[in-house]
């Protein structure tokens, strides 16, 4: 996933809303949004090369999600499966300070990412570059493929448009969000960082929504929390099903029954 926007007790009707694109290689086998097979009931779509997950979440709103680090100068060969990382955190009972307090002992097996996790209790930021575990202050925040917050094009655009869209209403503009993070405008150059892919790359990784031969946005994701604590997931995927459309998957939880369709 490379761009994940999300307002954090910070609207007057909604404890968590989310917004989010995943960017991948469309060739990399994937599993929609589904709720799975295990003792918890987790709602996920899956990396089906290492069965780990970009973005899932429990009906207790235990939350993960997860986006890489971009720094082409320092891959290692054979790291283990950054996806896999959110899932551990999913299927576990561990609060999110504590997890992250366990896997950062072995965060330098791994390629650069971001991760972030939350319950009921609070929300937290690690990334395995600054071996920094953060608490995750209320308010309107960003993250892509650097720090949280950092103030690359596609985040500092990404969070004004997102804060004014979501406005103070209880009603959300669900079309309009999901229509933000369709957007495919570049930035001008001279805004654009330089994180060693060369300005090409950089030119083409740039917008909110990327579009290539080979490689772009797969998914877009929005997920609300009430402050009765309804939740809504909204998944659209990119790729085309059997059928010639586009497929979207919704998920609600009420604190009494839950729907999934």
């Amino acid at each position: 996933m490379c761009l994940i926007l999300f307002s954090y007790k910070q609207h007057p009707h909604y404890k968590l809303i989310l917004a989010s694109n995943r960017d991948e290689f469309y060739e990399r086998p994937t599993k929609v949004l589904h709720k799975g097979t295990g003792k918890k009931s987790i709602f996920a779509g899956q990396d089906e090369l290492n069965k780990g997950t970009w973005l899932g979440l429990r009906q207790d709103w235990k939350i993960s999600a997860i986006t890489n680090y971009r720094d082409l100068s320092n891959i290692k060969d054979n790291a283990p499966s950054r996806g896999l990382l959110v899932s551990g955190f999913l299927r576990g009972d561990e609060q999110p300070e504590n997890y992250l307090n366990k896997i950062s002992k072995s965060a330098g097996n791994y390629n650069g990412y971001n991760l972030i996790v939350g319950d009921k209790t609070g929300m937290y930021y690690f990334s395995n570059i600054k071996n920094k575990i953060e608490r995750i202050a209320p308010g309107v925040h960003g993250l892509s493929n650097r720090f949280l917050d950092t103030a690359w094009p596609k985040v500092a655009y990404g969070k004004r448009a997102f804060e004014q869209l979501i406005g103070k209403e209880k009603e959300l503009p669900i079309d309009r969000l999901l229509k933000l993070l369709n957007d495919d405008k570049r930035p001008p150059d001279s805004e654009l960082p330089d994180t060693g892919v060369g300005i090409e790359w950089e030119r083409i990784l740039a917008p909110i929504f990327i579009k290539t031969e080979v490689y772009g946005t797969r998914t877009s994701s929005i997920i609300t929390i009430d402050q009765n604590d309804r939740i809504t997931f909204i998944e659209k995927t990119f790729i085309k099903t059997d059928s010639g459309s586009f497929d979207t998957k919704i998920i609600e939880f009420n604190p009494n029954n839950s729907g999934f369709y």
